[in-house]
C-alpha cells in the first residue's frame, strides 16, 4: 500500500533536485552571459556536470549523516543544528565541515532564489533586468531582489516559525508544479521555427516527458490518499 508521507518526501526530493525556480534561473543566467551558439556545447556542459556533482554530494550527505547519527543515538531529526549537533562525537572537524556546509547553502539559497525571481518577474513585465546592469539601469530589479532577502530573513527570524516544515511544504510544491514548467519549456523547445536546429533530440524528449508524467502521476497519488485520509 502506498504510503502518504513516503511519496510527499519523494515529491520533495524531486522539487528540491529540479525546482521550477532553477528553469529560469538557468535561461537568463545564459542570455546575460551572453552566450553564443558556438559556446552553446561547453555550457550545456558545464550544467550537466554541476547537475551530477550536486546530486552526487547530496547523496554522500544524507549517507553519511544517517548513517553517523543513527548509529549512535538513534532519534529523528527536527533541524538542521541537530544534525550537526548529532556529529560532535565524530570529531570536531566533522562538525565544521557540517555547519560551513549550511553557511554556504544558506548564502546560496539568499542569492539565486530572490534572483530568480527578480529575473522572472521584471523579464515578464519588461523591465531592465541583470546583475551586470547598475542600480540606475534596472531599478525595479535591483528593489525586488533587495525586497525578496530582506523579507526571507525577516520571516526566518520570527520566533516559534516551522522552518523545517515550511521547507518541506516549499519542496513539495516545486515538485508538484515542475510538470507545468517543463510542458510549456518541452513545448517551446521542440518548435522549429523558435529553436532551429537546437531542438530537442528523441531521447531528451522521453526523458522529460517521462519526468512529467511521473511527477502527476506522484502528485495525483499523494491527493488522492490524503482525501482518502490514508
Amino acid at each position: 500500500m502506498l504510503d502518504s508521507g513516503y511519496i510527499y518526501m519523494l515529491i520533495g526530493m524531486v522539487g528540491t533536485t529540479i525546482a521550477p525556480w532553477m528553469q529560469f534561473y538557468l535561461q537568463s543566467a545564459v542570455v546575460e552571459k551572453g552566450i553564443s551558439a558556438k559556446e552553446y556545447a561547453a555550457s550545456r556542459l558545464e550544467v550537466i556536470v554541476g547537475c551530477i556533482m550536486t546530486d552526487v554530494v547530496a547523496f554522500f550527505i544524507i549517507v553519511a549523516c544517517a548513517g553517523a547519527i543513527y548509529s549512535v543515538h538513534p532519534r529523528d531529526i527536527q533541524d538542521a543544528a541537530e544534525a550537526a549537533q548529532g556529529l560532535k562525537p565524530f570529531g570536531q572537524y566533522a562538525f565544521l565541515l557540517f555547519s560551513a556546509g549550511l553557511l554556504n547553502a544558506s548564502v546560496f539559497a539568499a542569492s539565486i532564489l530572490p534572483l530568480s525571481t527578480a529575473y522572472s518577474v521584471c523579464e515578464g513585465l519588461g523591465f531592465e533586468a541583470g546583475v551586470n546592469k547598475r542600480m540606475r539601469e534596472a531599478p525595479v530589479f535591483y528593489l525586488l531582489y533587495t525586497l525578496l532577502i530582506v523579507v526571507g530573513a525577516g520571516v526566518i527570524l520570527i520566533p516559534g516559525f516551522p522552518l523545517v516544515r515550511m521547507i518541506l511544504l516549499s519542496q513539495v510544491l516545486n515538485g508538484a508544479l515542475l510538470p507545468f514548467i517543463l510542458i510549456f519549456m518541452i513545448k517551446l523547445i521542440n518548435k522549429h521555427d523558435l529553436m532551429g536546429e537546437w531542438t530537442n533530440s528523441r531521447w531528451f524528449n522521453a526523458i522529460s516527458w517521462t519526468t512529467v508524467v511521473v511527477m502527476i502521476g506522484l502528485t495525483l497519488a499523494l491527493v488522492g490518499i490524503s482525501i482518502r485520509g490514508g
